[in-house]
């Protein structure tokens, strides 16, 4: 078996009581035999068109030597610097296989000035820029893309020498490129963004990028005859079973890299996982952890801890209560996707949806449209801007501020940091995680804005009400203007930070928002007073 799993407690008894009855309704047959009628009658029409990723190493292996030989022409005329214009799964996947593959993508996934602003600087005259986006209308992804053809012809470089897109077939991104002149590669339109990695939005930057993606598709290849049995140690079944079987439902499925060779998965199968399962007040919240995380050591009745390890000698011994699985990356790929549609399934919701992404999309474009002023700050500490959505009676300290978000925090909830900064100029923030982990010793969730939007922002809005939100904003020391665009990155961002706010604050979710300006001189006051 090229991908193996072992569970201990709660997960192990759903495995046990789960999968003989996924076996005898013949699930694992019925999803490679893309039947869209497994999620019910209400999700048959979208499961129709969303099943394509069963198919993916069929549909996507002629594109290979379409990629090669691009990357070889590439190379020849000294462009060896592969920049990602791309949202949500469509970034995800090729972030992750290019870090397990050891060779460089940058990725930008952000609408933060200074973000992009450092991409901009970094060898332009080498580099080949991937928009990748299903429509072309995601408006982080057209943004960047207008922003790399007015650099590249400011330089002197013809745009259509450095410009690939990545889109689906009569999509109006797929037009507008090919009247402009731009190498064109589709993708199955059959298959939704969260479950393309192994589609042409997977392939096409990380092969341009060098990574080995034969193997790659050789991996989940591999996998394929196991997950299409209807059998017992069916690993896209046996993982179901452990994210969504366990009685009582363990809905915080807390996402360990404990020795595993693959780079980055957690936040891969974060967005998987959070995006098809959160909604209809249902769903399992992903938390990527560390090794020594505090929601590791607490106990906490509703959380399931899954650990990526390194070989199957590992998964001889499994800590009590926990589940361990080690494997490939292609295999582990197509694991989690067919594991991701069985627990929607046994959640009764239909896994291949996103019905609440496009609210803070909406409040967003109201909030570009009209431009209204800031909203002032309750108060300000130490430098932090202090700003209330939802009736939290602040008080007046960074401290008070914090204790009464928390005062909102359930014992089945979590608390969710969304960090609308400069990610690549400010990875230390990350570490409030685990402060804030160890001080309510409840699970804490870390996004980076606006990027998680695309991810985790489908489950905190339509999954359980149970979660309180902190927001960290960064007033840019530089703007940037968008070419073509009544509105410039700062002021993109801000909205969208203020938009999802506010459809949050609707949701009867509570928000803090902290504006700084300097992250690295806030740092040390926000993790005082998040301890």
């Amino acid at each position: 078996m090229t991908i193996t799993i072992a569970a201990s407690g709660d997960a192990a008894q759903a495995v046990e009581t789960v999968v003989p009855q996924l076996v005898s309704d013949l699930v694992a047959s019925g999803i490679t035999a893309q039947n869209p009628t497994l999620w019910g009658p209400d999700a048959e029409d979208e499961s129709a068109k969303r099943l394509g990723w069963t198919e993916a190493v069929v549909v996507s292996t002629p594109l290979l030597d379409e990629i090669d030989s691009l990357r070889d022409e590439l190379a020849a005329k000294g462009v060896d610097h592969v920049v990602l214009a791309g949202m949500g799964g469509s970034s995800l996947a090729p972030e992750v296989i290019t870090r397990t593959y050891g060779v460089e993508l940058t990725v930008l996934d952000a609408t933060e000035p200074g973000q992009v602003l450092t991409a901009l600087a970094d060898r332009l005259e080498r580099t080949v820029l991937v928009v990748s986006s299903k429509s072309g209308s995601t408006v982080e992804t057209a943004s960047q893309r207008k922003t790399f053809e007015k650099a590249f012809t400011d330089a002197g470089i013809d745009p259509v020498e450095r410009i690939v897109v990545v889109t689906d077939p009569g999509s109006p991104l797929d037009g507008q490129a090919r009247e402009a002149g731009y190498r064109v590669f589709n993708a199955d339109p059959n298959i939704g963004g969260r479950y393309s990695a192994l589609s042409a939005f997977g392939l096409v930057p990380s092969g341009l990028a060098g990574a080995d993606i034969r193997e790659l598709l050789a991996e989940a290849d591999a996998v394929t005859v196991e997950l299409a049995q209807d059998r017992a140690d069916n690993p896209g079944l046996v993982l179901g079973a452990v994210l969504a079987g366990t009685s009582p439902l363990r809905d915080k499925i807390a996402i360990v890299a404990d020795g595993t060779h693959i780079v980055g998965f957690p936040d891969w199968a974060e967005q998987l996982i959070a995006e098809s399962t959160g909604k209809q007040g249902r769903g399992l919240l992903p938390v990527v952890i560390g090794t020594s995380a505090p929601e590791i050591t607490a106990g906490l009745h509703d959380v399931q801890v899954v650990r990526l390890v390194a070989n199957t000698d590992e998964t001889r011994e499994v800590a009590p209560g926990e589940v361990e699985i080690s494997g490939s990356l292609g295999g582990q790929i197509m694991v989690w996707e067919y594991a991701v549609a069985v627990a929607g399934r046994l959640l009764d919701i239909n896994p291949f949806d996103q019905p609440d992404v496009e609210s803070a999309k909406v409040a967003t474009r109201a909030l570009l449209d009209d431009r209204p002023e800031p909203t002032p700050p309750a108060f300000t500490a130490e430098g932090v801007e202090v700003r209330e959505v939802g009736g939290i009676e602040l008080g007046d300290s960074l401290e008070s501020a914090v204790a009464a978000l928390l005062s909102h925090l359930s014992d089945d909830g979590y608390v969710s940091i969304q960090a609308y900064v400069d990610r690549v100029a400010n990875p230390q923030l990350e570490e409030v995680r685990d402060v804030l982990a160890m001080r309510t010793q409840r699970p804490v969730t870390f996004g980076w804005g606006p990027r998680f939007l695309h991810s985790t922002g489908q489950y905190h809005k339509g999954g359980p009400a149970n979660g309180v939100f902190l927001q960290i904003t960064q007033v840019p020391a530089t703007d940037l203007e968008i070419p073509d665009s009544p509105f410039t990155f700062g002021q993109l961002v801000q909205a969208q930070a203020a938009g999802d706010a506010k459809v949050l604050a609707e949701h009867g979710r509570p928000v803090l928002t902290l504006t700084v300006t300097d992250v690295a001189a806030a740092l040390p006051v926000i993790t005082a007073a998040l301890r």
